[in-house]
């Protein structure tokens, strides 16, 4: 499907590509990201006939492993019982839906908007925050200046530790990484994103720490997209755990932003969509803005630092602390003799590894951060008997 082709009206309709992009020049935005006009990939490739490049990344970020274990990765609530308690995969094409409808209504460019909501929490470690939470500790325990945020991971996840067509790197727009690096929606307060449009390469891993604003409205959508769709399905997820419901949330909270999650989205898709037409930025007002950082503290006070979720914190921080300890001997004792599972499935996905020699305290993180829920509370109970 891979080929360099000329538009002309003698062609157009062999090469459905070029005919995509002649529409996006027509009918998006003008601040819209133009597929066309892609800074590219690290790696040049021949055009696809059929797919613009970003429906490639689309593909590419769906069919990947990493994304394939979203759907045993936690969202808020942890190993839940309940089927409809929200997981990572859940969460991901919830901001998908919400972003690329708020990006219609703008007119910017959807397919786009898809690919970096769907690849925006591939970097998550098993267990959710916690998770994340614990491995940063245990590499500042261990003398790492690796610091682990799961934005930063999913850019490492995507460049290196993915594989595709027998390598390694997905080797993706830099739109879409600069997306995925630079979604961190846990920034409660902001109202107005402004791309950055003059982002390099180079800051791509650096600017997820400092939080800097996606290079494209895109990208900025989809990072205020992303608070959208938690923060009233963590509503639903604690009121079938006995944590929180929305008949507790202040009258005046619900009279501004409404009664239930279905309303709570109606609400704020439609302020962004007000107060960003025609705006190079993506933004909301302030009054919408200001009631959903309440809404987003109560849920910090009721849910995530509720004593229950902060006890099951101690036990992830028990089991990702046993796994790391046992990885990296593995790593620093050379391939096992025994034949046991899980020394063997390590020494097997470092033989794997990208990066052979890389610090023996990142190639388990990497390994560790790329386990769902499930496997990591397996391999523990494994290696220590229970």
């Amino acid at each position: 499907m891979e080929k360099n082709a000329t538009f002309d009206s003698d062609t157009s309709h062999l090469y459905p590509r070029l005919h995509k992009e002649q529409m996006e020049r027509h009918l998006l935005n003008p601040r819209a990201a133009l597929s066309s006009q892609s800074r590219g990939r690290v790696r040049p490739e021949n055009e696809c006939t059929v797919r613009t490049a970003y429906e490639r990344d689309i593909g590419r970020i769906i069919y990947s492993m990493p994304f394939r274990r979203l759907r045993h990765k936690t969202q808020v609530f942890f190993d839940p019982q309940n089927d409809h308690v929200c997981t990572r995969m859940e969460h991901v094409q919830y901001v998908s839906y919400l972003a690329e409808t708020i990006g219609g209504a703008l007119c910017l460019n959807r397919d786009l908007i898809r690919a970096i909501a769907l690849g925006h929490d591939i970097g998550h470690a098993p267990f959710g925050h916690a998770g994340e939470a614990a491995l940063d500790e245990l590499l500042h325990q261990y003398g790492s200046d690796f610091v682990f945020r799961h934005e930063r991971h999913g850019l490492r996840v995507i460049d290196f530790l993915s594989e595709h067509k027998n390598g390694h790197g997905l080797n993706l727009t830099f739109e879409v990484r600069d997306g995925i690096a630079s979604h961190c929606g846990e920034q409660y307060d902001e109202i107005i994103l402004i791309p950055m449009r003059d982002k390099r390469e180079e800051s791509l891993a650096e600017g997820s720490l400092t939080h800097d604003p996606p290079a494209t409205l895109e990208g900025c959508l989809v990072r205020f997209t992303d608070r959208i769709a938690y923060v009233g399905r963590d509503i639903e997820d604690a009121t079938r755990s006995g944590l929180l419901s929305f008949e507790e949330l202040p009258s005046d909270l619900r009279s501004i932003l409404g009664r239930n999650n279905s309303e709570i989205v109606n609400t704020l898709v439609n302020d962004v969509v007000e107060n960003s037409m025609g705006r190079d930025a993506i933004a909301m007002s302030e009054r919408i803005g200001k009631a959903l950082l309440r809404l987003i503290e109560i849920n910090v006070d009721r849910i995530y630092k509720a004593p229950r979720v902060k006890r099951y914190e101690l036990q992830v921080r028990n089991v990702l602390e046993g796994l790391f300890e046992y990885y990296l001997q593995c790593a620093r004792e050379g391939e096992p003799d025994s034949k046991e599972m899980p020394s063997v499935a390590f020494w097997e996905y470092k033989e794997r590894h990208p990066e052979k020699n890389a610090d023996p305290l990142r190639i388990v993180t990497d390994y560790i951060a790329g386990m769902t829920d499930p496997y990591a509370n397996r391999m523990f109970n494994t290696i220590y008997g229970l």
